[in-house]
């Protein structure tokens, strides 16, 4: 990252690491992802075989926080705990059956312990709500299930009794769902798509059902936990096999979820780039990738997960960026009448996904007028909706990130530069409001603390609207800048992402910065006669 004195040296030092950044895409098609504690303890328990087994041993034990438990905070912890507990419960199983240990049977027991004694309280009525990530409601009765057989088999002298205590469920939650896949998967009918990339959950004796197997790459549902199942119970499985070494060489031992994420960083990185007017020089790569990972029903993150309209709809609009657009017929596929769904048949809506698809028929239209007649009508319906959706504080949360400044900033853009219809400056107004509301002390904003992520998307909120930048704003602008300056590149990313657990898609997350620190110097050139940065 760029620590050039003054704005018109920022914009360039952004520039060359923008480019930096997008020839990096281009050489690494898998793309940047931190390791996970919950596809890693899966690993420990599914493939012990695969190499780099004592360094996920390792990784996990260590990531383990001082209360017990693994992960972000409140309720987000939960899954990666539980993984991360069942995980170690099969290692002394396996000690016990006379497998050499990696690390101490002490210090696992110790590690154990805490955890299960911190998850008892979690698991009860007072709690943590559990978070809307990807199936959550399948993987939580899977582990908890696991991890009362496997505690039912220790020796009674292993733990206290406290810790030895059958968990149960989060309140709210039932396993009827996950019986009800399993019966599915057994009786051998196709299961849908989506299914693939938590394949771990449904047990060894349930078979390889069709539709889900490993892709040109190896992996299956972008997943190392959902490809390891497959390979226990597919048997001969040498690119799943080769898929998974490669990965945890890569990584050293622990692995990251979802890998890959090639058109999800290929897309959100040169549209989130250009919307902002960074030049693109690689723009022929980009175009003829991202253009080839558009079929008939869209684009996929990656490899091994089914097409979705957010994926869809982001490539689009970066592919119009780029000079080389597509009618955005594919996005129909996703329509429910109301809103756009991710995927046909999601539960619930995503304020994120309907502000891409925005984008997507909003920029089609503004450089088609002709197109009117075909897209005016649903660019109408989704302001609406997105206006409809907006929180009483004025913000927006959202089913893909932690953080409600991800989904206020891409509703915000979306409605200031596309959305047709009633009281949206008004929307916008609020949201304004509320960022300048909620920002630190040390000039950053954040959920839990201040994060280089979440201040770059608050300061796109205020900047990205074209207004001038007097009094309040531009001291609040100063402060977002100042705080990125200071700690942009130079700090680990928080994992806001949902997956199976918080991530933190590395590549993407420096594009938001880089292009907030764009904007940033910009607006300051522009109006060099007001207060300096």
């Amino acid at each position: 990252m760029s620590t050039r004195p003054g704005p018109a040296a920022d914009r360039g030092g952004v520039a060359a690491d923008a480019e930096k950044l997008v020839a990096g895409l281009l050489r690494d098609p898998w793309g940047r992802v931190a390791p996970s504690v919950y596809e890693s303890a899966r690993l420990i328990t599914l493939a012990p075989w695969l190499t780099g087994h004592a360094e996920r041993l390792r990784f996990v034990l260590a990531a383990q926080r001082a209360d017990g438990g693994w992960g972000p905070p409140g309720g987000y912890a939960l899954v990666p705990t539980l993984s991360a507990v069942e995980s170690l419960l099969t290692v002394l199983r396996a000690d016990e059956a006379g497998s050499p240990p990696a690390v101490r049977r002490t210090e696992v027991l110790a590690s154990v312990e805490r955890a299960l004694v911190t998850l008892g309280g979690w698991l009860g009525d007072e709690g943590p709500n559990v978070p809307d990530t990807p199936a959550v409601d399948l993987i939580v009765p899977a582990l908890v299930e696991a991890i009362n057989v496997r505690l039912d088999r220790l020796p009674a002298d292993s733990l206290t009794p406290q810790a030895r205590t059958p968990l149960g469920l989060p309140r709210g939650m039932g396993g009827d769902r996950l019986v009800g896949v399993r019966r599915l998967i057994a009786s051998g009918a196709r299961v849908p798509a989506k299914l693939a990339h938590s394949f771990e959950v449904v047990g060894a004796a349930a078979g390889a059902p069709p539709g889900v197997g490993p892709g040109r790459l190896g992996t299956v549902g972008a997943s190392p936990a959902a490809t390891a199942a497959w390979i226990a119970v597919a048997g001969a499985a040498r690119g799943a096999r080769s898929h998974l070494r490669e990965l945890a060489l890569r990584q050293g031992g622990p692995v990251p979820c979802p890998i890959p994420i090639t058109v999800f960083e290929r897309a959100w990185v040169s549209s989130g780039l250009a919307r902002v007017g960074i030049p693109l020089r690689a723009r022929r790569e980009l175009v003829e990738s991202l253009t080839a990972a558009l079929g008939p029903t869209g684009a996929s993150t990656g490899p091994g997960l089914p097409t979705d309209a957010d994926t869809t709809s982001v490539t689009l609009y970066a592919l119009g960026h780029l000079g080389a657009p597509v009618a955005p017929e594919s996005l129909w596929g996703y329509d429910t009448g109301g809103h756009f769904a991710t995927w046909p048949g999601e539960d619930g809506a995503s304020v994120t996904t309907n502000a891409h698809v925005l984008d997507a028929f909003g920029q089609h239209l503004a450089t088609r007028p002709a197109a009117e007649s075909r897209y005016a009508a649903v660019v109408h319906r989704l302001s609406g909706w997105l206006r409809d959706q907006q929180r009483a504080d004025g913000a927006w949360h959202d089913r893909w990130h932690a953080s409600p400044y991800y989904a206020t900033a891409c509703a915000v853009l979306a409605l200031h530069e596309y959305g047709r219809g009633p009281a949206l400056a008004q929307a916008v107004d609020r949201a304004v409001d509320w960022v300048l509301g909620s920002q630190r002390p040390d000039g950053s904003w954040g959920r839990w603390s201040g994060t280089a992520e979440e201040t770059a998307y608050a300061l796109h909120v205020l900047l990205g609207l074209g207004r001038s930048t007097r009094g309040r704003l531009a001291e609040a602008v100063r402060g977002g800048r100042a705080y990125l300056r200071r700690t942009a590149g130079r700090q680990p990313q928080t994992a806001l992402w949902h997956g199976k657990e918080l991530y933190a898609p590395a590549a993407i997350v420096e594009s938001v910065t880089l292009a907030a620190l764009h904007l940033a110097a910009s607006r300051a050139e522009l109006e060099s006669s007001a207060a300096p940065f």
